[in-house]
């Protein structure tokens, strides 16, 4: 609900009212939900916010809106929370909320809307198709090359995803992924380094590169393994950084997002990003991206809470900010 250009700043914790931080939900990232909301609801009420926990697995939405919230620090991961589900309600009800609104919710969380659009803004992504049924396959092994990643058009924290290494491994790979998502996205795999760029307030943060002895940065890598690398910032490179955080920025303008984020890139031997996908409501546990490049930034895991809620208060006068937190 805020622009993406603006900072709406609080200095009194009683200025956000009763904040509801919703989290858990019943998709296939409850569990990481469960760990993202209740590090945030901790960091807010040891700042002062009257926060409290509410689960809408456990709940019905009429009993939210009886409960005098006045808005919401939303920390729900996928379907329902993520995808412009959620954003819809409390717009309809007039609550405000952390983040991206519908329509970019809603196009972030669909893979496939959102290439199309990041490929219309002359930002790079890897070629990719989409497959609805096992009969399409044929298709998109003819138009891409080898290996390959194959993953749900509407699912995060890499649940569903499969690397494919030749065309017989394909349609077990379709299977898996078809079970989370109607639609699917075969896409060529990236051989080189993994960056995330967090975006907040209109800033992009330290890049960071992330290295896993895994096949990929799947599911078990991201929550699981205590074999993954972290480095922020992501590189020594100047002009790569500049680029990255760059193309962050981009890619929130192209689909609308707002309030703060995460970019996903790959980075080939050409050094040239291919920008993977945007997360609005990354994760916020122990092992999360995003408080690890504000942490780069010397912005400490309450102040990031304090300034997410920020982002609710479409109500407060704005002021412009710098485009990155170095000034690029």
């Amino acid at each position: 609900m805020s622009a993406a250009d603006v900072v709406r700043t609080v200095h009194d914790a009683a200025a956000f009212g009763r904040v509801a931080v919703m989290y858990g939900g019943s998709s296939s990232e409850r569990e990481v939900s469960l760990r993202s909301g209740g590090a945030v609801l901790a960091a807010l009420r040891e700042a002062g916010v009257d926060a409290a926990a509410w689960d809408p697995a456990e709940h019905r939405f009429a009993d939210f809106l009886a409960a005098g919230f006045d808005r919401v620090w939303i920390a729900l991961h996928g379907p329902g929370g993520e995808d412009g589900t959620l954003q819809g309600a409390l717009e309809w009800a007039g609550i405000p909320y952390t983040g991206s609104g519908v329509m970019a919710s809603a196009l972030a969380m669909d893979k496939v809307r959102s290439k199309m659009l990041f490929s219309a803004a002359g930002l790079a992504t890897p070629p990719w198709r989409t497959v609805r049924s096992e009969a399409g396959l044929e298709a998109a092994l003819a138009a891409l090359d080898l290996p390959l990643i194959v993953k749900p058009a509407g699912q995060g924290s890499s649940v569903g995803m499969r690397r494919v290494e030749s065309p017989a491994e394909l349609a077990a790979a379709w299977a898996a992924a078809a079970d989370y998502d109607d639609e699917v996205i075969v896409e060529e795999w990236v051989d080189g380094e993994e960056f995330t760029v967090a975006v907040l307030q209109g800033a992009a943060l330290p890049s960071i590169r992330i290295e896993t002895p895994r096949v990929f940065y799947d599911y078990a890598a991201k929550y699981e393994s205590g074999d993954t690398r972290y480095h922020c910032p992501g590189t020594d490179e100047p002009a790569l950084e500049q680029d990255l955080h760059r193309q962050a920025l981009a890619a929130f303008r192209a689909l609308g997002c707002s309030g703060w984020g995460r970019v996903d890139f790959m980075v080939g031997a050409d050094r040239a990003p291919q920008l993977l996908e945007i997360n609005t409501v990354p994760g916020m546990t122990g092992q999360s991206l995003v408080p690890m490049a504000a942490a780069g930034a010397d912005i400490d895991f309450s102040t990031l809470c304090w300034r997410i809620l920020e982002t609710s208060m479409a109500e407060l006068p704005a002021v412009e900010i710098r485009r990155s937190v170095n000034g690029a």
